[in-house]
């Protein structure tokens, strides 16, 4: 990626899209709202770098309903170890997207998240 990464820094949102209608119209919302524009990426993903973090919209039915937080990792393994060692529910083990690979995990709280690295 050309945006320079910090590690272990929340640097996306990713909010949930219930099918591919409600995607459309997700992303037509916060257009005009907000004024964001969207790059997609397929029938099932659509991501903005105007929301000052960027944001991305999703159809995933293997996830809640709710803002997803997600973590860059410059060691995507290192940081799946450390999430495990502390008591981390992984509810998603690594897998690959365009662009890098990423996992989620539940927190103590009940809050699931995910960490994602380019490499």
């Amino acid at each position: 990626m050309s945006v320079p990464r910090h590690n272990h820094r929340i640097d996306y949102i990713e909010l949930h899209a219930g099918d591919t209608a409600a995607l459309g119209h997700t992303k037509q919302f916060y257009q005009a709202v907000f004024g964001w524009g969207y790059q997609d990426w397929g029938d099932t993903y659509a991501n903005t770098q105007d929301s000052g973090v960027e944001t991305g919209v999703s159809v995933d039915a293997q996830r809640r309903a709710q803002p997803l937080p997600v973590i860059y990792a410059g060691d995507l393994e290192a940081t799946l170890a450390q999430v495990k060692a502390h008591h981390g529910t992984i509810v998603r083990e690594t897998f690959a997207f365009p662009g890098g690979r990423r996992f989620h995990f539940v927190d103590p709280a009940g809050n699931e998240l995910a960490v994602w690295s380019d490499r």
